[in-house]
């Protein structure tokens, strides 16, 4: 945490110069440690919540509006309260608290006049669910005091970036940032909203680096994968009678069935269904300590989504190949939606400095870039913001 609730306050009324009381709440991103493109597939995924967090700092106000600031843009825009349900995306970072808006509103949350001033360290195009983080910060300002379910949450501003925003995401961002555990990873049934603790083996750090690119393919090549995946369904169903999602295809049937597949659809199924599996085995080498196993998991889980869902690129492959030819990385993989933002490495402790060196040196060789690094620290969920 870089940020305290003093500043925050105090950044607040230098923005808005309210007499009013601020209250800030936090909400953080995620690093996703495995299972990815699971979650809107009701499948399994194993994240954990960082200490990068949104903050969003709140005020009633009397001008009739949603007056929503972003520090990291220095943009203030405003929103008549009368006019939110009518709203239509502007395509900028205030899709996403105006789509909250709008769905508290319909849950008969009465959204008041307000001063929302947002201040965000989870970096945008990284893989982190820096969306996901200022969704849920959001929420939890504009709720105050008025308590709701934290399920009900999740799905409330998982619908917002669907629906709003136009991204057909899953639920295991906005589910992590609120349910996040300090000190484990949690891993999460997607279909049934549950999740258990996995706990991490204390001789490993989490560390997330930064491609420091982000491919303008990324959005469309998401909702492509969210058809392809229902085409897998579709072509699978006859063999898997009743079978809604890849979630309900056993690996059995798919290895049977599959020569009958198209081609693509094949893939997809192959990677969803082949990736639920690594996610329980990934869980259960976590407990038991062994680190070989969670590494070998790791560079699975990557080959898959580079091969199969094709998803990756020659960043995010450069960084993963770079990082297991390190002694003391135990396995490294892409995280996040694809085509950029961050790889996810194991790393043994003693080991950190170095792969740090030579990732910078062998990086900014290659595509005259410097990546970001991260302490993934598991982090506690989403709440208000107290000293």
């Amino acid at each position: 945490m870089t940020v305290s609730q003093n500043q925050l306050e105090h950044d607040f009324r230098e923005v808005f110069r309210t007499p009013h009381p601020v209250a800030v709440f936090r909400a953080p991103g995620r690093v996703n440690l495995i299972g990815e493109h699971t979650d809107y597939n009701q499948g399994l995924v194993c994240p954990i919540a960082l200490d990068l967090a949104c903050y969003a700092a709140i005020a009633p106000a009397t001008h009739g509006k949603l007056r929503v600031y972003s520090a990291e843009l220095g943009e203030t825009h405003e929103f008549e309260i009368r006019a939110l349900a009518s709203l239509s995306p502007r395509h900028d970072w205030t899709d996403y608290v105006v789509g909250v808006a709008q769905l508290l509103q319909r849950a008969g949350v009465e959204v008041t006049p307000v001063d929302l001033y947002i201040h965000s360290e989870v970096p945008r195009g990284s893989g982190l669910s820096s969306s996901a983080a200022l969704e849920v910060a959001s929420a939890l300002a504009l709720l105050g005091n008025r308590g709701m379910d934290r399920l009900e949450l999740a799905k409330l501003c998982q619908q917002a970036e669907a629906q709003f925003v136009g991204l057909p995401c899953g639920i295991m961002d906005q589910y992590a940032s609120l349910f996040g555990r300090e000190g484990t990873a949690i891993l999460i049934d997607c279909r049934s909203y549950t999740h258990s603790e996995v706990r991490l083996p204390s001789n490993l750090r989490v560390i997330a680096v930064n491609s420091m690119v982000k491919h303008e393919l990324a959005s469309s090549a998401y909702g492509q994968r969210v058809a392809e995946c229902r085409e897998a369904v579709a072509e699978l169903e006859p063999f898997q009678p009743g079978a809604t999602s890849l979630r309900d295809i056993p690996l059995t049937v798919f290895e049977r069935f599959q020569d009958s597949m198209s081609p693509i659809p094949r893939k997809r199924a192959r990677h969803i269904i082949s990736e639920n599996a690594r996610v329980l085995d990934f869980a259960a080498a976590a407990q038991s300590g062994d680190l070989p196993e969670m590494g070998r998991l790791f560079i699975a889980a990557h080959r898959s989504l580079q091969y199969d869902f094709e998803i990756s690129c020659e960043e995010i492959d450069f960084l993963v190949d770079t990082a297991i030819k390190i002694k003391g990385v135990h396995g490294a993989r892409m995280t996040g939606g694809g085509f950029g933002g961050c790889t996810v490495n194991l790393v043994d402790p003693s080991a950190v400095m170095e792969f740090e060196r030579r990732i910078t040196a062998a990086y900014s060789g290659r595509f005259r870039k410097t990546p970001l690094f991260y302490d993934c620290e598991p982090s506690a969920g989403a709440g208000r913001f107290t000293p």
